[in-house]
């Protein structure tokens, strides 16, 4: 049976163009960056221009580039490292998160307020999982330490107007950080335009390798490491480079940004097409997330009556490969905190699907999907109701 892969989001399969570029680096340029012979400097010359390149890509060049092993690392760096360098310089004890993060930053939010003694707010968001911006203003002032506001959201796809919550935080002189893993493939971010002070991204979520990720740090900002031990990356995160992940990392995101545009313009021809299918096909089918302000490759809903596990269950044994909301949460038996956020019912919110769309992505295949889709609804809800 031919399988259709349906769950970009959580992760994709390498670009063959960013193997070669990985290649020599697990055997002929194998040294540790560290060291002070030919192998190492060939090894570090090589981690350096990768910096460069990342730069150069995002017109970084007034941010310091780290890298880390994906975007959790770096979300729980600029947290964290934020967070307790502010309190330790200026007494701040307030963090500000949204109320529709990862895990990766709400964990290390609520770890801070536990065992730190930090106060931790969730910032509100409107139905389709945007920031409040009126309430951020009241909410924010010069007892905060951070802010942390996801650029766009994993489960349900909405796209949050950073720049301008960037630009709200430098007048009250907060430090800024967004967890960008799912928008760094698909939006187009200008460094040099914003008024962010930290950016966080992982290399497989635009079709790099797994265990590499980056945080983007304005030079002036300073961080507290958490990671200790050796003097890499300037003192903010000690180890040893994986040098061949760093470099596919950097290739995957230059082929991603120099396709972006045409990769976009025909993904969201096949997600509105999906959108609109799904919402006019499956009873009690409702979208989550900005209907136009959304990921270009990025469908989600909610189905009454109907449980997202089961759902995926009965998709992957027709050979379809989806998602119900965040890839962390499957199997998870607790509705997701951002559809509790976006004000869904729990029972609804268990009937959570994300539909994600990537390179390779046919019209075929999002039709037989379609097609799966009815069938497999119809199917558990006749199962439900005891009609065989």
């Amino acid at each position: 049976m031919d399988r259709i892969y349906l769950d970009y989001a959580a992760s994709t399969p390498i670009d063959k163009r960013v193997i070669d570029e990985m290649l020599p680096f697990f055997s002929t340029v194998f040294g540790n960056p560290s060291s002070m012979h030919y192998f190492g400097q060939k090894a570090e010359g090589a981690v350096e221009l990768a910096r460069q390149r990342i730069q150069n890509a995002l017109n970084a060049q007034d941010y310091d580039v780290i890298f880390t092993s994906g975007g959790t690392e770096s979300d729980n760096l600029a947290l964290r490292g934020m967070a307790l360098k502010e309190r330790n310089e200026r007494g701040s004890n307030r963090i500000l998160i949204s109320g529709v993060e990862h895990h990766a930053v709400l964990a290390t939010a609520e770890q801070l307020k536990k065992y730190y003694g930090f106060e931790l707010e969730l910032l509100r968001v409107d139905v389709n999982g945007k920031l409040d911006i009126s309430q951020f203003i009241n909410t924010i002032d010069n007892n905060v330490a951070v802010v942390s506001v996801i650029y766009a959201n994993n489960e349900i796809g909405t796209i949050n107007p950073i720049n301008e919550i960037a630009m709200i935080c430098r007048d009250k002189e907060i430090p800024f950080h967004t967890d960008a893993v799912q928008a760094v493939a698909h939006l187009e971010i200008n460094m040099s335009s914003n008024e962010i002070d930290l950016l966080s991204f992982g290399a497989h979520k635009f079709y790099g390798p797994k265990g590499v990720g980056a945080l983007l740090k304005k030079k002036d900002i300073e961080l507290l490491p958490q990671i200790t031990g050796g003097m890499q990356e300037r003192g903010s995160r000690a180890g040893t480079h994986n040098v061949p992940y760093i470099m596919g990392m950097v290739k995957a995101l230059e082929l991603v940004i120099d396709e972006r545009e045409f990769d976009s313009t025909r993904l969201k021809i096949l997600r509105d097409k999906l959108i609109e299918e799904v919402l006019k096909k499956i009873q009690g089918s409702k979208l989550t997330g900005d209907p136009v302000d959304r990921l270009p490759n990025h469908a989600s809903f909610v189905i009454d009556g109907v449980n997202g596990n089961d759902l995926l269950i009965a998709l992957d044994i027709a050979g379809f490969a989806v998602s119900s909301g965040s890839a962390c949460k499957v199997g998870n038996p607790t509705p997701s905190d951002v559809l509790l956020a976006i004000g869904l019912e729990p029972a609804l919110a268990m009937g959570s699907i994300r539909v994600t769309l990537g390179k390779t992505t046919t019209i075929n295949e999002v039709n037989n999907f379609l097609s799966a889709l009815a069938q497999v609804v119809d199917s558990i809800r006749k199962s439900k109701s005891g009609v065989l």
